[in-house]
């Protein structure tokens, strides 16, 4: 149908009346509902005070209201995603004067021959940087980059490290960039094994030891180590004094592991080995060489 609504004032002088879109929105309307997005997400983060511990800078880290973050889900490997504002964005507190960032939880936790090697490996080399009043996954992916270089820097312990790269593993997730997510999510395993065999697994970011156990399963699992993600299940599944719902998701990633081996070994099988055996049956069912026996000078 057309949209000549004023057709008939044509004859009144109004010539090129056609296709008007009576509702049509201006440019600047498009950017004013987007200035307005920015504005509601602004009024979900507030400032927090804080003196840098290797320089001793006063600055302003963001972060967001605790009452603004609102959960859309949680994935199997304990990263949970949410709508409107991404608390993950704002978890790095970093100081622009001397370099030095971590996850917020460890910020203020440092010892004076660490704070030597960031003067020496971080502060010497830092150039500063000036971010937006808004984060978005890019920058997320940066600061995490950043934390983690002052983890490795500091010769930090491996739980440190491994949640560092875990978190930048969830970000390339959010990008759906699979071959970097796989990279941290390898490097995040690493030390997370190392972490169990050799620190003190009782609280690891709020995690116990059976919690970081099913954690090391899932994490294999993501990567392809079905048999030692089943090792890892199964010891959560059969331990004492566990929590019923990290073992019932125990459970799940176990099955599901095992749906996927009987799914692969239920696909049709071409191979060599797999048609002797065939023929062998028709051989002596019939007692007489058959169709595949030629075909493999039997």
């Amino acid at each position: 149908m057309s949209k000549n609504f004023f057709s008939e004032l044509e004859n009144l002088g109004f010539k090129d009346l056609n296709d008007i879109d009576i509702y049509k929105k201006k440019d600047s309307d498009n950017l004013n509902k987007k200035n307005n997005k920015e504005l509601n997400k602004k009024s979900l983060l507030y400032e927090k005070e804080l003196i840098c511990p290797v320089c001793k800078n006063k600055f302003k880290a963001k972060a967001v209201k605790t009452s603004a973050a609102r959960m859309e889900g949680k994935d199997s490997d304990f990263f949970i995603r949410y709508y409107i504002i991404n608390p993950y964005f704002y978890d790095v507190w970093l100081c622009n004067n001397c370099g030095y960032a971590t996850m917020k939880k460890d910020f203020k936790n440092i010892k004076s021959y660490e704070i030597d090697l960031i003067k020496k490996h971080i502060t010497s080399k830092w150039k500063g940087r000036k971010y937006p009043d808004l984060y978005d996954l890019d920058t997320a992916i940066e600061r995490y980059k950043i934390s983690l270089l002052n983890y490795v820097v500091m010769e930090s312990k491996s739980s440190k490290k491994a949640m560092n790269c875990l978190k930048i593993a969830w970000m390339y997730r959010l990008k759906n960039d699979y071959e970097k997510e796989l990279h941290f999510l390898k490097q995040a395993l690493e030390g997370f094994n190392y972490t169990f065999q050799y620190e003190s697994s009782n609280n690891i970011y709020g995690m116990n030891k059976f919690t970081l156990m099913y954690l090391i399963g899932e994490l294999n699992r993501r990567i392809g180590n079905d048999d030692i993600a089943l090792q890892w299940f199964s010891k959560v599944v059969t331990s004492l004094g566990i929590n019923s719902r990290l073992k019932e998701m125990a459970r799940d990633q176990r099955d599901l592991i095992k749906e996927k081996q009987k799914s692969s070994n239920n696909t049709e099988d071409f191979s060599i080995d797999a048609t002797e055996n065939f023929e062998k049956k028709v051989n002596l069912k019939n007692n007489k060489k058959g169709f595949f026996s030629k075909l493999f000078n039997k």
